[in-house]
Parts: structure tokens; sequence; C-alpha cells
């Protein structure tokens, strides 16, 4: 059967399939009839979305296909995807459906989906659904009149999350911070600088006009020199960069530094073990963490739990083992005693609050790890060979594995959510890196054409 669900839900160029409004009504009449059949009278669903213009053809879509099959839908905008993993909890929902590409350009979409409890849903839900979907007869002619769902708007939506990521750091006053917060023109545009502004900050507002089509462009999260130019050019203390979706941040200190995920997890889990609240006295990350993280926690007798790349496999880890504190180097941060997926506002609140108690500023804070010299390079495939039946390419895996032992590692993989190739090489010295990588991507181009 094919395969609709990638790492994070199903995600493509919006308008052509699978992310296209015929898809979305028959995920939409798939997840009501899966949800109808577990005997619930009453079944409610949330849609969020980010800002993308195919965002209203996909919630339209996808409402109609819940409508007909007998659920009401709670429609709640613009918004944050932790914001509907944490509404899909609190309004007690059956499920949350989230509209979004994060991080990719506009001209991507996606739908990612949360189970009753704000997770994202597991592999064989996923797989229930994919066959639903693609090879079942979805007619919902046994649904009349009268038993129809309803849609409603929920005005309040916004209220909520801003008043439960306040509360996750005890509305604690941060007046003592000049903030440059970078929306990346996404979801957070409008919930973001109100939380930052209430809490007490001066906040300098950037990428907070989306036009439907300029979400992550030159922005945000994945361009963090833009907002720490400015912190630069203000004199700011601290900025923060989310992405389309805001379940991601990268951070700049006051000297324009970009801090990355992985010198934020590895501050906050010493911090958080001098406190005795770092659970089990272990993090949860991917195997493209940098080497220099691994150091920074057995200096300071932390536990690392390795996983693929993706949130949903880090937060599965710390699901099954009880740990709090997990994420990646993009910026995708868990902090699980209040998120249920990674979210860029909880985590920036959660760095403010340990700033501003320890009394340090973000440089000395992340002045944690020393980073092995790495590289990350995404290239653009035609398809997606098993990397042994690229004979360039494997052949360039080993030789560079064979040339760096244990001083570095190269990590070749497929995107999920993207038709690219990423490769990562790390070493104990720069030039080794650069080397390989140019080896590792002329190998890439020769099986590419």
């Amino acid at each position: 059967m094919e395969r609709l669900f990638g790492t994070d839900g199903i995600r493509g160029q919006a308008n052509r399939y699978p992310v296209n409004a015929e898809i979305a009504l028959r995920l939409g009449k798939a997840l009501g009839k899966r949800l109808k059949s577990h005997g619930n009278d009453s079944t409610r669903v949330v849609i969020g979305k980010d800002t993308r213009l195919s965002g209203y053809m996909l919630e339209t879509a996808i409402t109609s296909g819940l409508v007909s099959a007998g659920c009401d839908t709670y429609l709640v905008g613009p918004v944050p995807t932790p914001a509907v993993a944490h509404l899909t909890r609190s309004l007690a929902a059956d499920a949350g459906i989230m509209l979004t590409a994060s991080h990719n350009p506009y001209d991507d979409n996606g739908i990612k989906i949360f189970c009753p409890r704000g997770y994202k849903l597991e592999d064989e839900v996923e797989a229930d659904l994919t066959h639903l979907i693609l090879e079942t007869d979805l007619n919902t002619d046994d649904i009349r009149s009268d038993q129809l769902g309803k849609a409603y708007r929920l005005d309040d939506a916004r209220g909520r999350y801003i008043e439960f990521a306040k509360n996750t750091i005890d509305n604690m006053k941060l007046s003592d911070y000049k903030v440059v917060l970078d929306c990346a023109n996404g979801a957070a545009y409008n919930m973001a600088p109100w939380i930052f502004r209430e809490l007490g900050a001066s906040v300098i507002k950037m990428g907070i006009t989306p036009d439907g089509l300029n979400i992550n462009a030159n922005c945000g999260a994945m361009h963090p020199e833009v907002v720490a130019g400015m912190v630069r050019e203000t004199g700011s203390d601290i900025g923060i960069a989310l992405d389309g979706d805001a379940d991601r941040v990268i951070f700049a200190d006051a000297n324009g530094a970009i801090v990355d995920g992985d010198r934020v997890l590895a501050a906050v889990a010493i911090a958080f073990k001098k406190r005795g609240v770092l659970k089990n006295d272990t993090i949860v990350v991917t195997s493209m963490s940098n080497l220099g993280l691994h150091d920074a926690m057995r200096r300071n007798g932390i536990n690392i739990v390795v996983t693929d790349v993706g949130d949903r496999y880090v937060i599965d880890a710390m699901r099954k083992h009880g740990h709090c504190l997990g994420g990646e180097k993009s910026g995708h941060l868990i902090f699980h005693d209040y998120a249920t997926t990674g979210d860029g506002i909880i985590s920036a609140l959660q760095v403010l609050r340990i700033l501003k108690e320890e009394g340090k500023t973000l440089a000395e804070f992340a002045d944690c790890m020393t980073e092995y010299p790495q590289q990350l390079v995404s290239l653009k495939v035609k398809e997606r060979r098993p990397i042994e039946e690229t004979p360039a390419l494997a052949d360039a895996i080993r030789a560079c594995e064979k040339e760096l032992k244990e001083t570095g590692r190269v990590i070749v993989r497929y995107s999920g959510t993207e038709p690219k190739i990423r490769l990562l090489v790390e070493a104990q010295q720069a030039e080794q890196v650069s080397k390989w990588i140019g080896i590792l991507s002329n190998a890439v181009e020769k099986g590419n054409r």
C-alpha cells in the first residue's frame, strides 16, 4: 500500500497530490468514520493552520469531510502547531489537525494529526487512515441531515493558549529583557508578541506581516542571522526566531551569536540537573546532534538517549522512559512537563526563566559545550533510491568513515518531508568536514543524473 504519512504527517506541494482538496476531503471523511466507529455520539475535532494561502483550501475540504461524517469541527485559524496539540487536550477533543508545512516554503503544505492527548498519531493509526483514504468507499450517505456535524469558529483559542504558555513560567515578569522576536510571517505572528509583552518584556517584532506567500521567506528560524543582526542593531538582550508553525526556535545572544538547539539543550540539561529536576538525569536527542553535546553531557554526568531524526521519535522515547527534556539541533525542543510536541514559544519562555533565575546572559548560559566542526547540506533528488544502489555515494560514505574512525562521523539520510537527501559530516578538523562534504555532494550529483 502507498504511504501517505511521512515523519511529520502528510506533506508536499500544495494543490498537488497528496496535498490537494480531494485527499483532504477523503482524509476528513476517513478520520470522521474512524472516530465515529468508536461509538462516540458527540465527536469533536480541532483544526488549526499556519498562514499559507493553501490553508484555506485544505481547511475547507477537511471540514467538509468531517462534517459529512457527523463530526463537529472547531476552527481556530492561524495558531502554532503546539497550540493545536494543547487545545485538543484542553477541549477534550477526539483529534486535532494542524495544516502546515512547518519550515518549508509557502508552496508546500501539510496535514498533521494529533490524538486526544495531544501527541502525534502512532504509525498503526496512520496506516489505518491511509487504507481508509486510498482503498475504501468513503460514502457518507448513511449520515442523515439531522446527524451532520457543525463547524464552529473558536474565537478564544488564542487567549486559551496565551494563558497556558504564560503559566508554564508562573507568569514570571520579564520586564528586564529587551527581546527581538521573529515570527517568520507564520502561525505565531499574532500570538507570540502578546505573550512576551504581557509578561513585561520589551519586544521588537519581526516577521509579523503574513500575506500567504512570505512564510519562512528570509526570516525566522530558517534564517537566524536576520534576528541576530537585529539584536546587535538594537542592543537587545536576546533574539528569538520561530519557524512557520512555531514548533521550533533558534536563539541569538546579545552579541549576535546564533545559539542552536544543541547548545540550548546542553545548557538547560545542566541547569535542570543542578536543580534536581532532570528526570532520570537523561536527555533525548537525535543522531544529528553535535558530538560536542555528548562530550558536555558526559562531563556533567548526564545520560543521552539517541533516536532517529524527527521530533516524534524524540517524544516517543521521552514518553516510553519518562524523560522530561529532549530535542533537536534544528530547534525542536520538548519540555515534556508542559508540552506534547516541540514548542518554540514555551521553549523560549523556559530559557528566559532560567536566565533570570540564574542571573546569566544567554552567552554565559550557552557557554557549556565546544562544538565539533560540522556541516549539513540538503540536496534535491529525483528519487529516493536506497543508498547502496548508488555506488558512488555508498563508496564515498565508506571512505569517509574509514578516515574519520572515532574522531568524527558521517550521516546520510533522505528527508522525511521533502524530496531531498541530507549529508552531515562532523570531525575534529574543519578541513576534513569541507573535504568530505564536497566528495559526498559530488557523489549525490553523479547518482542524480
